[in-house]
């Protein structure tokens, strides 16, 4: 059996929004690092399921144990061009590459990605495993989720400051009526994906 020091998880938010980047974490999560289930009162899961004030509190852990991670976002115009799933592979690519040289050479890691995450073709020839529902299933893709949702969800907070109008601190630019309205009314802003509003 293969000793590991890190089990990587990657995954993405950001998939479906109007507006705003998608952004993918890759976490190295030490092997045999126990979670702090009991102390946090608090099961890890998928961010979606995690209200933010439970998302800081994870991330909070994740800093204070000086876990490595990395993240790669990827603007509205790139994935008008190349569509959000190459988009999101592009990102997944870049995040662990990042990551990777962050991690001593010696060490030895799996990578595990959530279902429907795939890597670029790169140098490194990288294997990675996709699991279905791994961001409820794998601790380490669970982490690297929740990092993603808190980094897009503040990204969104501050274009709200430079555009008002949209209300991005109330929708992190995902298709509510609130923000179709504004969409309406005020039309497309800069970070609006144009492929996914021809509609509106």
């Amino acid at each position: 059996m293969k000793k590991y020091t890190y089990i990587i998880g990657i995954d993405e938010v950001g998939r479906g929004p109007l507006a705003g980047p998608v952004t993918v974490c890759a976490l190295a999560l030490p092997y045999n690092l126990k979670l702090p289930t009991k102390s946090l009162k608090l099961k890890l899961r998928d961010s979606k399921k995690l209200s933010p004030k439970q998302r800081e509190a994870w991330f909070e852990w994740v800093k204070e144990q000086k876990i490595y991670y990395a993240l790669s976002s990827i603007s509205p115009s790139i994935i008008d061009k190349i569509n959000i799933s190459q988009a999101a592979n592009l990102a997944s690519t870049r995040a662990v590459l990042k990551l990777i040289k962050k991690i001593k050479s010696a060490d030895k890691y799996e990578i595990k990605m959530d279902g429907g995450l795939k890597l670029l073709a790169n140098s490194l020839k990288l294997k990675a495993k996709s699991y279905i529902k791994g961001d409820e299933l794998i601790p380490a893709i669970s982490l690297a989720s929740i990092i993603a949702k808190v980094h897009r969800d503040s990204l969104m907070i501050k274009l709200h400051k430079k555009l008002p109008q949209y209300s991005f601190d109330r929708h992190k630019g995902y298709g509510t009526k609130l923000h179709i309205k504004m969409i309406k009314k005020h039309g497309l802003s800069d970070i609006h994906r144009k492929t996914f509003t021809k509609n509106i």
